[in-house]
């Protein structure tokens, strides 16, 4: 007598772009839920901005007093401290893919019947509303520090943090699509956060640069994150010529001053093409 065993199918829904939305949207509620969670992280990426805003700014102050009439030090150190907070969430977030990975989750969500694609944009826009959150209340402190609480330089502010922390969550997605521990990940991280944070003009001044810090400055993307921030903020300032032109002097590529939406062009450019890199290093992940 021969038995028959007749196999079960089970239906996969076909991927369509409702779908995907769906898993951005899912995606990107996980990573919120996950950082409301966790107070304990949420301090400790603020702690280190407050400490280099009023300890450092505060030393540092003290030091230059005489030489910028009429500005707090920390007022100038506040755009940098603004973009140091979005940068270290957004890539902590980013993180969370590696942490996915050793725990397995990830490999339930590459299972799932949407595109990898839909997950990296998820997780970007998770990471950049997480780090934008972050930085609302480094805005909060901005009276502390003398900057005005104006509604449109808040909004400036709003609207060039995120387009930053996309921009780095995208750049720490694209670095931690392929790697399988978090020690890796966070010895990485620390490496190319910390000479893009001294580079990008976020702690002293850009004018009168020797001329190979001149063009490391230049070459580096958060600069143009950090110089918006700084010119929107001193916009509101009153504050002498010659003052100005030494906290406040731009970007300079040659002899030409680089333009706001010139900067936040570029920033975005960047983001998009780190978004990209990042899909296609997620589609090879395992």
């Amino acid at each position: 007598m021969t038995m028959t065993t007749e196999a079960i199918r089970v239906r996969v829904p076909a991927r369509s772009a409702g779908h995907d939305l769906r898993a951005v949207k899912v995606v990107l509620h996980r990573e919120l839920l996950r950082f409301l969670n966790d107070r304990t992280r949420m301090l400790s990426m603020l702690l280190q901005p407050v400490l280099w805003l009023f300890v450092m700014g505060t030393g540092l102050g003290s030091l230059v007093q005489g030489s910028i009439p009429g500005v707090d030090f920390r007022t100038f150190m506040y755009p940098g401290m603004i973009s140091m907070t979005v940068i270290m969430t957004g890539m902590f977030s980013a993180g969370s893919i590696v942490w996915d990975r050793e725990f397995g989750f990830l490999r339930e969500m590459l299972v799932a019947p949407v595109s990898r694609a839909a997950i990296v944009v998820g997780k970007c826009l998770g990471g950049a509303i997480v780090a934008t959150g972050q930085g609302v209340i480094i805005l909060a402190m901005a009276g502390l520090v003398g900057v005005p609480y104006s509604p449109v330089l808040m909004l400036t502010l709003l609207g060039e943090m995120f387009l930053a922390a996309f921009t780095i969550t995208a750049f720490g997605v694209m670095l931690a699509a392929r790697m399988k521990n978090m020690q890796t990940f966070f010895g990485l991280m620390q490496m190319a956060i910390m000479p893009m944070m001294f580079l990008s003009g976020a702690m002293f001044p850009l004018a009168n640069l020797p001329s190979w810090l001149h063009v490391l400055t230049v070459v580096n993307p958060m600069t143009y994150a950090v110089d918006p921030m700084r010119q929107a903020v001193f916009a509101t300032l009153d504050v002498p010529p010659a003052v100005n032109a030494t906290l406040n002097p731009g970007v300079q590529w040659f002899d030409w001053q680089v333009p706001i939406p010139v900067e936040l062009g570029l920033v975005a450019a960047l983001g998009a093409v780190l978004l990209g890199v990042g899909i296609a290093q997620f589609r090879r992940a395992d």
